[in-house]
């Protein structure tokens, strides 16, 4: 009886042993422990005897406590932990935009135009008489603008009028209609910047005379009934100013085609004399002062001048001052080449109220900030009170540009204005 329960006990304890090794041994294995714990704790339940149970049950929750704890993911830990994104980070940081900045900084500012404004003259304002003139403009330019003012002067009309149109010129002073609608025809931008006013500082009597004079020794022979008439100046030698003149060509000759109607006259026949022609001889004096001078020295019998550019050399001796039948004569202060003829006298038999002419400008070499501030300047009381453009005709000696009495100062106005000289 000892016996065979000793024997029983030693089985026993074997079989514990045996559990236990085979326990530990999964337990040690990576990645195998739970799938081994299952299988241990049945065959243990399955071949345990009664007395043993508590001991084998307290191996297995050992086990199985061993085999959880060994069960954690370190490999999940690992993945999450590389499972970053550094691309990102990477994509972020060089995704700058250094090109703005570059390009930001290279939007320089134009440089300022330092070249002249050249200013042109017709060849009546490019006399010694004018230069007073001419420099007083120059200085109010450069006033307004900033902008050194250099002067053309010229010969003829055409040299005036091809320059505006060119951009040779930037700005022609004292222009008539007729060389202006010339310059814009050529170059559509010439536009004007502003003209000589009326007395009230308006443009409703803003207006000179387009004359036709002859001496007054002739005076007799251009009277019809008792006043002036053109009718005898047919077959007499005529002088004009320049056939792009408004005043000493366009005006008169419109008179003369208009009045002698039945000689279906037109321009191209009154430029030329001869024996079948209108005149028995032309003269252009390229200049109203040239064209009064081919009256006074003789050699012609009738002449096409304006009033203003006679103002600096003549004084009115009778009538009223730009009514048909007024005499002037040369003043004794008259400059070159006046001071030839200082007392002669010419008879006005033919008087045209003609607009008063443009200042105009070409845009190519000016910026609109630089046109705006001449037309202001011009325009403004300061320009109009001053005694070298406007001057006072009542003072013994005073010469200007215009009359205070005719033209009070500049005003602005438009192309349009001169739509009544347009063919």
């Amino acid at each position: 009886m000892y016996k065979n329960n000793l024997l029983k006990t030693l089985i026993a304890a074997l079989l514990v042993l045996v559990v236990a090794g085979t326990a530990a041994c999964g337990a040690n294995t990576p990645g195998s422990a739970q799938a081994n714990a299952g299988p241990a704790a049945t065959t243990t339940q399955s071949s345990a005897a009664p007395e043993t149970t508590q001991a084998q049950e307290t191996t297995q929750a050992a086990t199985t406590t061993q085999a959880a704890t060994t069960t954690q993911a370190p490999e999940t830990t690992q993945a999450e932990a590389t499972t970053q994104a550094p691309e990102t980070t990477q994509t972020q940081t060089t995704t700058q935009a250094p090109e703005v900045t570059e390009i930001i900084t290279t939007t320089q500012a134009p440089a300022a135009n330092l070249s002249p404004i050249i200013v042109t003259w017709y060849p009546n304002e490019s006399s010694n008489t004018h230069e007073d003139v001419r420099a007083e403009v120059g200085r109010l330019i450069e006033q307004a603008t900033g902008r050194k003012a250099e002067h053309k002067l010229t010969t003829d009309y055409t040299i005036t009028i091809e320059a505006l149109a060119s951009g040779a010129a930037d700005i022609a002073m004292s222009m008539g209609a007729i060389g202006y609608i010339e310059a814009k025809n050529r170059n559509p931008s010439v536009d004007v910047l502003f003209v000589n006013s009326d007395a009230n500082w308006g443009l409703d009597g803003a207006k000179y005379f387009a004359w036709l004079c002859v001496p007054v020794e002739d005076a007799d022979e251009y009277m019809n009934g008792g006043t002036f008439s053109i009718d005898n100046i047919k077959g007499k030698k005529m002088s004009f100013v320049s056939n792009s003149s408004t005043s000493g060509f366009r005006v008169p000759t419109s008179l003369i085609i208009s009045h002698f109607e039945d000689d279906n006259l037109d321009e191209d026949k009154l430029i030329e004399g001869g024996a079948n022609m209108f005149f028995s001889d032309v003269y252009f004096g390229g200049s109203h002062q040239g064209s009064a001078v081919n009256l006074l020295n003789g050699n012609v019998e009738v002449a096409a001048f304006c009033d203003i550019e006679l103002q600096p050399y003549i004084e009115l001796k009778s009538g009223d001052d730009n009514a048909v039948g007024a005499v002037y004569t040369i003043r004794e202060d008259a400059d070159a080449p006046f001071n030839q003829y200082v007392g002669n006298d010419f008879i006005v038999i033919a008087s045209t109220p003609v607009f008063n002419g443009p200042n105009a400008y070409n845009p190519k070499n000016l910026s609109e900030a630089e046109i705006d501030a001449i037309k202001e300047l011009f325009t403004s009381e300061e320009v109009a009170g001053n005694e070298i453009l406007f001057y006072d005709a009542s003072i013994e000696g005073a010469v200007g540009l215009y009359k205070k009495s005719s033209s009070y100062g500049y005003v602005l106005t438009t192309d349009s204005w001169y739509d009544p000289y347009r063919n």
